[in-house]
């Protein structure tokens, strides 16, 4: 009933901001800047608190975009946001890519008993209890860095099986594949993001005249990415259970799970159905470990082989062709067509649950930009700058940024052009910039880690079976001390700069 009191609430909310929307001229566009002010944070706002007030994710995405229709004088969201944003190139590879095949292929490992013969190997062979079944997750997630989607999605679904037959919470699985992703990226930059980074910076200042040294920017700020390697070593640290400290959260559910071999919590509601972690192996099929390692074998060799030996990543045609290979070997050892595609079937609705958050994330982050938000985020804070905090605030801005938009990659896209060569200009000395870049490199690592509606984040909960807030809130007090312990580290030597 409360519940129910509450949304009410914040539906004539809505409701009553659509009336003086319409009758007012209360928000409107600024021609100068391209935001509508403070307005253009609202949505984001209001998404985040409603993720965590109520815990519940979609309506909340949904409140937000509704907010941002009315602000931007968009009224008809369908048709300006959910529509655009369902039937972009982007989602369209989510859907078809991380969602469909990933779930397609674990609905096939239910059929094949495969993952489960790899997690028992794997119990013999490498993770003998809870901290080794960890530290198996985290060396999987540091192999597999290629960053974001494509690590959470290779990582989770490999040591899935293993850590659940290990007890290992899926809070603690969460964190763990999360903070491999994107830190890892950043630190062993084997991948686009250099390219894509080094365009951004490319000609904002004389240190970036040359658009080759620019790509190689990110190598050279490696050792200064605090964010990333704090949380690398956090992550470290609980997988082997030696960190003093990891958040009330976390810790419940670590003693829950060692007490009761509960997996989630009860009363949670992981993204991915109970039906992928159930084994329905038809009559009469003998399962094999081949059943994992090739579908594996096939995603890993296709998605990575090619980029190292061409630099070119084929992420789509490795999930499509690693679905097809599972189906192709269910048969050639004596499955039935049927129970191949059923299993398939089963796996894709199993996580469309997901799907919707990923559609409506996307939309939000399109609604965002729309608004200006991040714009707003930069032109605000601008004032605080104090030349040896700059660093620091850069961290801390890029936090709330990519926390409100949900993505790394487009807070670099919005804060490199502007971040350089206003730290250019209050310091032109190369390591006082090297700082300011590394920090903004972290700070927007810190929402793809931590923000509900990150694709890192909703993936991670998804690959790991987990409730996406219980994730959210269990990695958010870690992220945030590894932050602020950044942030420190980052004032302590641009005070040495001047």
């Amino acid at each position: 009933m409360k519940r129910l009191i509450r949304w009410t609430a914040i539906l004539a909310a809505l409701v009553l901001i659509l009336i003086l929307r319409q009758s007012t001229d209360w928000v409107a566009l600024d021609p100068s800047h391209g935001d509508f002010g403070f307005w253009s944070i609202v949505p984001a706002l209001v998404t985040l608190f409603l993720c965590f007030a109520t815990k519940e994710v979609i309506p909340s995405l949904f409140a937000g975009i509704a907010l941002g229709g009315i602000i931007s004088g968009k009224f008809n969201i369908v048709q300006e946001f959910l529509i655009p944003s369902i039937g972009s190139p982007k989602y369209g590879e989510i859907l078809l890519v991380y969602l469909w095949c990933l779930g397609g292929l674990i609905g096939i490992w239910g059929k094949t008993g495969g993952a489960q013969h790899f997690a028992e190997w794997a119990g013999r062979k490498l993770a003998k209890d809870r901290k080794t079944a960890k530290f198996f997750a985290y060396l999987i997630g540091v192999l597999f860095h290629q960053g974001g989607t494509i690590s959470t999605i290779l990582a989770g679904s490999t040591v899935r099986p293993v850590c659940d037959a290990k007890k290992v919470s899926h809070e603690e699985l969460s964190y763990i594949i999360d903070s491999t992703a994107s830190p890892v990226a950043t630190v062993l930059p084997f991948n686009v993001w250099p390219i894509y980074i080094g365009g951004l910076i490319a000609g904002t200042t004389p240190l970036f005249a040359d658009a080759e040294f620019s790509k190689t920017f990110l190598f050279k700020a490696i050792p200064f990415n605090f964010y990333a390697w704090f949380a690398l070593l956090f992550t470290l640290l609980m997988a082997w259970e030696k960190l003093p400290w990891v958040g009330g959260k976390m810790r419940r559910a670590m003693e829950r799970v060692k007490t009761t071999g509960e997996l989630n919590r009860p009363g949670s509601d992981p993204l991915i159905s109970r039906e992928l972690s159930e084994l329905r192996i038809p009559p009469g099929y003998r399962p094999s470990i081949l059943g994992f390692l090739v579908p594996i074998g096939v995603l890993l060799g296709v998605a990575i082989g090619p980029y190292l030996l061409l630099g070119k990543l084929l992420v789509s045609e490795a999930f499509v062709l690693a679905a097809l290979s599972a189906i192709l070997l269910a048969l050639f050892r004596g499955m039935k067509l049927k129970d191949a595609i059923e299993g398939f079937i089963d796996g894709c609705k199993g996580v469309t649950v997901g799907a919707i958050i990923l559609g409506l994330a996307v939309t939000l982050g399109n609604v965002s930009g729309a608004l200006g938000t991040a714009g707003f985020i930069i032109r605000s804070t601008s004032q605080w700058i104090v030349p040896f905090l700059l660093p620091a605030i850069f961290l801390f801005v890029t936090m709330i940024i990519s926390f409100s938009i949900g993505t790394s990659w487009g807070t670099y896209a919005v804060v490199f052009p502007i971040a350089m060569p206003l730290a250019y200009s209050v310091n032109p000395d190369p390591f006082f910039n090297l700082l300011c870049f590394a920090a903004v490199t972290g700070g927007s690592v810190y929402g793809d880690n931590c923000s509900p509606i990150s694709d890192t984040t909703i993936l991670s909960s998804l690959a790991t079976g987990t409730d996406l807030m219980d994730h959210v809130l269990t990695q958010l007090p870690l992220a945030s001390v590894a932050a602020g312990l950044a942030a420190a580290a980052y004032t302590l030597l641009a005070l040495l700069t001047l």
